[in-house]
Protein backbone atom coordinates (compact mmCIF):
# COMPACT_ATOMS: atom_id res chain seq x y z
CA UNK A 1 0.00 0.00 0.00
CA UNK A 2 2.79 2.23 0.89
CA UNK A 3 4.59 2.15 -2.77
CA UNK A 4 1.14 2.23 -4.54
CA UNK A 5 0.28 5.47 -3.03
CA UNK A 6 4.06 7.25 -3.97
CA UNK A 7 2.71 8.30 -7.49
CA UNK A 8 -0.76 9.42 -5.91
CA UNK A 9 0.90 11.66 -2.99
CA UNK A 10 2.90 13.25 -5.79
CA UNK A 11 -0.29 14.20 -7.92
CA UNK A 12 -2.13 15.22 -5.14
CA UNK A 13 1.08 17.80 -3.66
CA UNK A 14 1.63 19.07 -7.53
CA UNK A 15 -2.16 19.93 -7.94
CA UNK A 16 -2.15 21.40 -4.43
CA UNK A 17 0.44 23.58 -5.61
CA UNK A 18 -1.05 24.42 -9.17
CA UNK A 19 -4.20 26.03 -7.74
CA UNK A 20 -2.11 27.91 -5.67
CA UNK A 21 -0.64 29.41 -8.22
CA UNK A 22 -3.72 30.29 -9.79
CA UNK A 23 -4.78 31.73 -6.98
CA UNK A 24 -1.85 34.15 -5.92
CA UNK A 25 -2.21 35.49 -9.42
CA UNK A 26 -5.66 36.01 -9.48
CA UNK A 27 -5.47 37.94 -6.43
CA UNK A 28 -2.78 40.11 -7.45
CA UNK A 29 -4.73 40.82 -10.68
CA UNK A 30 -7.60 41.49 -8.36
CA UNK A 31 -5.54 43.96 -6.86
CA UNK A 32 -3.98 45.26 -10.37
CA UNK A 33 -7.53 46.41 -11.55
CA UNK A 34 -8.78 48.00 -8.88
CA UNK A 35 -8.53 51.48 -8.85
CA UNK A 36 -8.37 52.60 -4.77
CA UNK A 37 -5.18 54.12 -3.33
CA UNK A 38 -1.63 53.02 -2.83
CA UNK A 39 -0.17 50.50 -4.38
CA UNK A 40 -1.34 47.23 -5.58
CA UNK A 41 -0.50 44.54 -3.09
CA UNK A 42 1.81 41.89 -4.00
CA UNK A 43 2.39 38.37 -1.90
CA UNK A 44 5.87 38.07 -0.12
CA UNK A 45 6.59 34.23 -0.10
CA UNK A 46 8.41 32.39 2.33
CA UNK A 47 9.72 28.90 2.36
CA UNK A 48 8.20 27.01 5.64
CA UNK A 49 9.84 24.08 7.33
CA UNK A 50 8.80 21.66 9.64
CA UNK A 51 11.58 20.06 11.77
CA UNK A 52 10.50 16.36 11.54
CA UNK A 53 10.22 16.64 7.74
CA UNK A 54 8.86 18.07 5.10
CA UNK A 55 7.49 22.30 4.02
CA UNK A 56 6.05 24.48 2.09
CA UNK A 57 5.24 27.76 1.44
CA UNK A 58 3.70 30.53 2.82
CA UNK A 59 2.74 33.37 0.62
CA UNK A 60 0.77 36.31 2.87
CA UNK A 61 -0.30 39.71 0.83
CA UNK A 62 -0.59 42.62 3.23
CA UNK A 63 -1.88 46.33 3.11
CA UNK A 64 -3.15 45.83 -0.87
CA UNK A 65 -5.72 47.66 -2.01
CA UNK A 66 -8.21 44.94 -2.01
CA UNK A 67 -6.95 42.80 0.30
CA UNK A 68 -6.07 44.14 4.03
CA UNK A 69 -4.52 40.48 4.54
CA UNK A 70 -4.67 37.23 2.36
CA UNK A 71 -2.37 33.85 3.13
CA UNK A 72 -2.53 31.72 0.52
CA UNK A 73 -0.73 28.42 1.89
CA UNK A 74 0.59 25.11 0.37
CA UNK A 75 2.46 22.16 2.34
CA UNK A 76 3.41 18.47 2.34
CA UNK A 77 4.45 17.22 5.52
CA UNK A 78 5.48 14.03 6.88
CA UNK A 79 7.15 12.13 9.72
CA UNK A 80 5.80 10.24 12.43
CA UNK A 81 2.51 11.54 14.59
CA UNK A 82 3.13 12.41 18.23
CA UNK A 83 1.19 10.46 21.36
CA UNK A 84 -1.59 13.25 21.23
CA UNK A 85 -2.14 13.36 17.24
CA UNK A 86 -1.64 9.36 17.71
CA UNK A 87 -4.90 9.44 20.42
CA UNK A 88 -7.20 11.96 18.02
CA UNK A 89 -6.34 10.02 14.76
CA UNK A 90 -7.14 6.68 16.66
CA UNK A 91 -10.45 8.82 17.81
CA UNK A 92 -11.52 9.45 13.88
CA UNK A 93 -11.14 5.46 13.97
CA UNK A 94 -7.34 5.47 11.98
CA UNK A 95 -6.40 1.87 13.38
CA UNK A 96 -2.80 0.95 14.11
CA UNK A 97 -1.27 3.95 14.73
CA UNK A 98 0.11 3.22 18.19
CA UNK A 99 2.06 0.51 16.25
CA UNK A 100 3.27 2.86 12.88
CA UNK A 101 2.66 6.28 13.49
CA UNK A 102 4.02 7.66 10.28
CA UNK A 103 1.96 9.93 8.32
CA UNK A 104 2.31 12.23 4.80
CA UNK A 105 -0.02 15.37 4.71
CA UNK A 106 -0.44 17.83 2.04
CA UNK A 107 -3.12 20.48 1.35
CA UNK A 108 -3.74 24.01 0.20
CA UNK A 109 -5.31 26.48 2.74
CA UNK A 110 -6.38 30.36 2.28
CA UNK A 111 -7.55 33.10 4.38
CA UNK A 112 -8.58 36.49 3.08
CA UNK A 113 -9.30 39.32 5.40
CA UNK A 114 -10.51 42.44 3.10
CA UNK A 115 -9.89 46.05 3.22
CA UNK A 116 -13.53 46.96 2.67
CA UNK A 117 -16.05 46.10 5.21
CA UNK A 118 -18.51 44.98 2.18
CA UNK A 119 -16.70 42.54 0.80
CA UNK A 120 -16.63 39.06 2.64
CA UNK A 121 -13.93 37.73 4.28
CA UNK A 122 -13.77 33.70 2.97
CA UNK A 123 -11.86 30.56 3.79
CA UNK A 124 -10.69 27.49 1.90
CA UNK A 125 -8.69 24.84 2.03
CA UNK A 126 -8.42 21.10 0.71
CA UNK A 127 -6.40 18.71 1.85
CA UNK A 128 -4.80 14.64 1.40
CA UNK A 129 -3.32 12.86 4.47
CA UNK A 130 -2.08 9.10 4.18
CA UNK A 131 -1.11 6.66 6.66
CA UNK A 132 -0.16 3.02 6.27
CA UNK A 133 -3.39 2.21 7.44
CA UNK A 134 -5.16 4.80 5.76
CA UNK A 135 -5.64 7.83 3.27
CA UNK A 136 -8.44 10.60 2.90
CA UNK A 137 -9.59 13.97 1.66
CA UNK A 138 -10.80 17.04 3.45
CA UNK A 139 -11.39 20.65 2.78
CA UNK A 140 -14.22 23.23 1.90
CA UNK A 141 -14.50 26.63 1.40
CA UNK A 142 -16.68 28.92 3.82
CA UNK A 143 -17.90 32.66 3.42
CA UNK A 144 -17.73 35.12 6.24
CA UNK A 145 -18.78 38.12 5.30
CA UNK A 146 -19.80 41.05 8.36
CA UNK A 147 -22.46 42.65 6.25
CA UNK A 148 -24.25 39.89 4.55
CA UNK A 149 -25.89 40.36 1.41
CA UNK A 150 -28.16 37.49 0.62
CA UNK A 151 -27.43 37.18 -3.37
CA UNK A 152 -23.52 36.88 -1.98
CA UNK A 153 -24.49 34.19 0.10
CA UNK A 154 -26.67 32.41 -2.53
CA UNK A 155 -23.81 33.02 -5.13
CA UNK A 156 -21.42 31.31 -2.83
CA UNK A 157 -23.19 28.22 -2.19
CA UNK A 158 -24.60 27.83 -5.55
CA UNK A 159 -20.87 27.40 -7.05
CA UNK A 160 -20.10 24.79 -4.22
CA UNK A 161 -23.42 23.06 -5.07
CA UNK A 162 -22.34 22.73 -8.73
CA UNK A 163 -19.08 21.14 -7.45
CA UNK A 164 -20.88 18.92 -5.05
CA UNK A 165 -23.76 17.79 -7.38
CA UNK A 166 -20.98 16.79 -10.11
CA UNK A 167 -19.82 14.06 -8.46
CA UNK A 168 -22.66 12.71 -5.94
CA UNK A 169 -26.18 14.31 -5.31
CA UNK A 170 -26.21 13.96 -1.60
CA UNK A 171 -22.95 15.55 -1.33
CA UNK A 172 -24.30 19.13 -0.82
CA UNK A 173 -26.30 19.04 1.54
CA UNK A 174 -24.00 16.29 3.65
CA UNK A 175 -21.51 18.99 3.04
CA UNK A 176 -23.26 22.27 3.90
CA UNK A 177 -24.56 20.66 7.05
CA UNK A 178 -21.33 19.55 8.28
CA UNK A 179 -20.17 23.17 7.54
CA UNK A 180 -22.60 24.72 10.10
CA UNK A 181 -22.14 22.08 12.51
CA UNK A 182 -18.14 22.95 12.17
CA UNK A 183 -17.81 26.29 11.73
CA UNK A 184 -19.89 27.27 15.13
CA UNK A 185 -18.51 28.73 18.06
CA UNK A 186 -20.49 26.98 20.92
CA UNK A 187 -19.26 29.77 23.46
CA UNK A 188 -20.73 32.85 21.15
CA UNK A 189 -23.96 30.36 20.63
CA UNK A 190 -23.39 31.48 16.41
CA UNK A 191 -21.84 30.91 13.48
CA UNK A 192 -18.44 32.58 12.68
CA UNK A 193 -20.16 33.33 8.81
CA UNK A 194 -23.03 32.01 6.51
CA UNK A 195 -21.16 28.72 5.22
CA UNK A 196 -20.33 26.83 2.65
CA UNK A 197 -19.38 23.14 2.48
CA UNK A 198 -16.64 21.50 4.85
CA UNK A 199 -15.91 17.62 4.98
CA UNK A 200 -12.90 15.43 6.26
CA UNK A 201 -12.45 11.75 6.25
CA UNK A 202 -13.45 11.22 2.72
CA UNK A 203 -12.84 7.74 1.49
CA UNK A 204 -15.07 6.22 -0.76
CA UNK A 205 -12.96 3.34 -1.70
CA UNK A 206 -12.17 4.83 -4.91
CA UNK A 207 -9.16 7.40 -4.86
CA UNK A 208 -9.58 8.55 -8.30
CA UNK A 209 -12.75 9.98 -7.64
CA UNK A 210 -11.99 11.58 -4.38
CA UNK A 211 -9.47 13.48 -5.77
CA UNK A 212 -11.19 14.32 -8.38
CA UNK A 213 -13.75 15.88 -6.20
CA UNK A 214 -11.00 17.33 -4.07
CA UNK A 215 -9.70 19.26 -7.45
CA UNK A 216 -13.33 20.46 -8.38
CA UNK A 217 -14.15 21.80 -4.99
CA UNK A 218 -11.05 23.63 -5.34
CA UNK A 219 -12.01 25.07 -8.53
CA UNK A 220 -15.03 25.93 -7.90
CA UNK A 221 -13.41 28.44 -5.35
CA UNK A 222 -12.42 31.33 -7.95
CA UNK A 223 -15.96 31.75 -9.50
CA UNK A 224 -17.33 31.27 -5.96
CA UNK A 225 -15.41 34.37 -4.51
CA UNK A 226 -14.01 36.81 -7.05
CA UNK A 227 -16.94 38.22 -8.61
CA UNK A 228 -18.80 39.14 -5.14
CA UNK A 229 -14.64 40.94 -4.80
CA UNK A 230 -15.81 42.59 -7.72
CA UNK A 231 -18.95 43.60 -7.02
CA UNK A 232 -18.42 45.05 -3.19
CA UNK A 233 -14.66 46.35 -3.51
CA UNK A 234 -15.96 49.98 -4.78
CA UNK A 235 -19.10 50.23 -2.27
CA UNK A 236 -18.44 53.15 0.53
CA UNK A 237 -18.26 52.28 4.18
CA UNK A 238 -18.75 53.90 7.23
CA UNK A 239 -16.80 53.84 10.33
CA UNK A 240 -19.66 52.15 11.95
CA UNK A 241 -19.15 49.20 8.82
CA UNK A 242 -15.53 49.21 9.72
CA UNK A 243 -16.30 48.61 13.58
CA UNK A 244 -18.72 45.97 12.51
CA UNK A 245 -15.75 44.28 10.58
CA UNK A 246 -12.78 44.12 13.44
CA UNK A 247 -15.65 43.04 15.58
CA UNK A 248 -16.80 39.93 13.11
CA UNK A 249 -12.76 39.68 13.13
CA UNK A 250 -12.58 38.91 16.41
CA UNK A 251 -15.33 36.19 16.29
CA UNK A 252 -12.89 34.43 13.26
CA UNK A 253 -9.89 34.66 15.74
CA UNK A 254 -11.78 32.98 18.58
CA UNK A 255 -12.58 30.50 16.53
CA UNK A 256 -9.48 29.93 14.93
CA UNK A 257 -7.47 29.69 18.35
CA UNK A 258 -10.36 27.63 20.14
CA UNK A 259 -11.78 24.94 17.56
CA UNK A 260 -10.17 24.89 14.27
CA UNK A 261 -8.98 21.32 13.57
CA UNK A 262 -6.13 22.37 11.30
CA UNK A 263 -4.50 24.71 13.56
CA UNK A 264 -4.26 22.16 16.14
CA UNK A 265 -3.08 19.70 14.25
CA UNK A 266 -0.53 21.89 12.39
CA UNK A 267 1.19 23.53 16.07
CA UNK A 268 1.20 20.01 17.60
CA UNK A 269 3.09 18.36 14.94
CA UNK A 270 5.47 21.30 14.53
CA UNK A 271 4.88 23.29 10.93
CA UNK A 272 5.83 26.28 11.23
CA UNK A 273 3.80 28.50 13.39
CA UNK A 274 3.66 31.62 11.61
CA UNK A 275 1.95 29.44 8.46
CA UNK A 276 -0.12 27.49 11.03
CA UNK A 277 -1.80 31.43 12.45
CA UNK A 278 -1.86 32.93 9.17
CA UNK A 279 -5.56 32.90 9.11
CA UNK A 280 -5.43 35.32 12.13
CA UNK A 281 -6.80 38.60 10.55
CA UNK A 282 -4.37 41.44 11.08
CA UNK A 283 -6.74 43.96 13.15
CA UNK A 284 -9.63 42.36 15.30
CA UNK A 285 -11.88 44.05 18.61
CA UNK A 286 -13.55 42.95 20.88
CA UNK A 287 -16.31 44.59 22.67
Amino acid sequence: MIEEFDSRKARAAAWFRSLRDEIVASFEGLEDSHTGEGEAGRFEVTETRRESGGGGLMSVMRGGRVFEKVGVNVSTVHGSLGERAQKAMAARGVPGMAENPEFWASGISLVAHMQNPHAPAVHMNTRMFWTPHAWWFGGGSDLNPCLEYQEDTAHFHGRMQAACDAHAPDYFARFKAWADEYFFVPHRGRARGVGGIFYDDLNTGDWEADFAFTQDVGRAFLPAFVPLVEKRRDMPWTEADRDAQLVHRGLYAEYNLVYDRGTKFGLETGHDANAVLMSLPPLAKWV
